[in-house]
């Protein structure tokens, strides 16, 4: 049987390289490597509790677009309080059907080398290093549905890849993914060389994981198995571009909260309302284990690219549901240029450049994750805290929550409406406001007045 078409959620890659490479790669940078590997903790259920994971456009990051230039920030992300960082394919790029003039990241000629738009092996090595010096671990783009055109398979293993009728190897069915070759999973020998070529950037350069592209449209079977050997290795953090439960089975820790994200733009754009959000709260406590974790997001690589900034979705509710990101249930992330308040749809398969100016949204981050990172009462891994609705006069326009964890208590409080409210708040005690540092108190039945889109993170230790 082919793969297995779930959900089409973004985009896809794969690649190989030659036993000698591999070999000489392995004989001369042992020492540099081990220094890498021996720098952090292995990952752990309880850095899941409280992490922040970044997402890095290498190529976008900075002028240079490199490795190096990325580096030399990774402690600007430690004061966000980023806890994982997930890199963006970093392998060479195809050019053979390539889309604009330096294609598709996600169109791998190579998995087991590094493009040298972004720098050299050693230059990774320095961020790896770097990353595991301030206490971030790094996991890798991996995309296992397809390959780029320009991939050594299609001429020596023209087996390992899907054809159509007529015996043509294939772009992905159903897709416009023009600049890739979609491999045929029904090929155990093409699973094993794509396992082996995982298995290199864990072992040889001390990576701590993967963030697997549109996981849900290759077999589970394949994961499982796949993973279960990596963690052989060392103990690793897997996301999946998924939001399929069995992902969550025993491959991955974490995958995309979409539907979350969905109903975060419909509120924003007032098509829907607060009540929604209840109700998603409900699906996931009904779809997912609850050692499951999921990603929440305001923006990512796909949804900033293709269907606009937060400021163009979001508008004016930005900040209140980058807010709300951290204090619910699962993950939160940063996208790369989303700290520094950018407000442009960065080019996909061309060179562009992230402005870094702080503005509103740098502080804020800063806050929240200091707040996510030290706060239990805001756990969302694998031992999250507890979630609990707080009724208010007005359920529609008004969210409130409390997350609650040995003994420390957090309250969420939202106007998730374009309009001011006034309404009571069914709850009481005392807090200390997070973001204002002013001592509030709440009494059942006192009505609160709340600006447009104003919210409050209400903290009690």
């Amino acid at each position: 049987m082919k793969k297995i078409y779930v959900s089409l959620l973004a985009i896809g890659i794969l690649a190989s390289c030659g036993k000698a490479q591999k070999e000489e790669a392995t004989t001369t940078e042992t020492e540099s490597t081990e220094e890498v590997k021996n720098t952090l903790q292995p990952v752990n259920d309880a850095m899941m509790e409280n992490a922040v994971i970044y997402e890095a456009n290498i190529r976008q990051y900075s002028e240079e677009g490199s490795f190096k230039a990325f580096t030399k920030d990774i402690p600007v992300l430690k004061q966000l309080g980023v806890k994982v960082l997930w890199l963006m394919p970093i392998y060479p790029i195809s050019t053979t059907k390539s889309k604009g003039s330096l294609g598709s990241y996600y169109a791998v000629s190579d998995y087991t080398k590094v493009n040298p738009e972004f720098g050299t092996l050693e230059d990774f090595r320095e961020l790896v290093k770097t990353a595991h010096d301030n206490g971030i671990y790094v996991i890798l783009d991996w995309v296992a549905n397809h390959t780029g055109w320009d991939h050594v398979w299609l001429k020596e293993h023209p087996e390992y890849y899907t054809k159509d009728k007529e015996g043509n190897i294939t772009h992905t069915v159903d897709t416009d993914w023009t600049d890739v070759a979609d491999l045929n999973y029904d090929n155990t020998e093409m699973r094993e060389q794509m396992r082996k070529d995982m298995m290199y950037w864990v072992k040889e350069e001390g990576i701590d994981g993967f963030r697997c592209d549109v996981a849900g449209m290759v077999p589970v079977d394949f994961w499982d198995k796949t993973v279960a050997e990596l963690k052989k290795i060392k103990l690793l953090f897997m996301l999946a571009e998924g939001w399929e439960p069995e992902l969550m089975v025993h491959a991955f820790d974490m995958g995309y909260g979409w539907d979350t994200h969905h109903k975060m733009n419909d509120i924003a754009q007032g098509k829907a309302n607060a009540k929604e959000w209840d109700k998603r709260m409900i699906q996931i406590d009904t779809m997912y284990a609850k050692d499951d974790i999921l990603m929440n997001f305001t923006s990512n690589h796909d949804e900033n690219s293709w269907n606009g900034t937060v400021q163009e979705r979001m508008g004016d509710a930005a900040a209140m549901f980058s807010a709300l990101s951290y204090v619910a249930p699962g993950m939160p992330l940063i996208y790369s240029g989303q700290e520094y308040d950018m407000d442009k749809r960065l080019l996909f398969f061309e060179k562009d450049t992230i402005i870094k100016k702080k503005g509103k949204f740098f502080p804020l981050y800063e806050k929240l994750g200091k707040l996510k990172n030290t706060n239990p009462a805001l756990n969302g891994g694998k031992n999250a805290a507890s979630y609990t609705r707080i009724k208010t006069s007005d359920d529609a326009k008004i969210l409130a929550f409390k997350r609650e964890k040995e003994g420390n208590k957090v309250v969420f409080i939202a106007n998730m409406t374009k309009e001011a409210v006034k309404a009571s708040i069914e709850y009481q005690g005392k807090f200390k406001d997070y973001l204002s540092e002013t001592e509030v108190e709440l009494k059942v039945g006192e009505v609160h007045s709340l600006g447009a889109w104003e919210y409050k993170i209400l903290i009690q230790e």
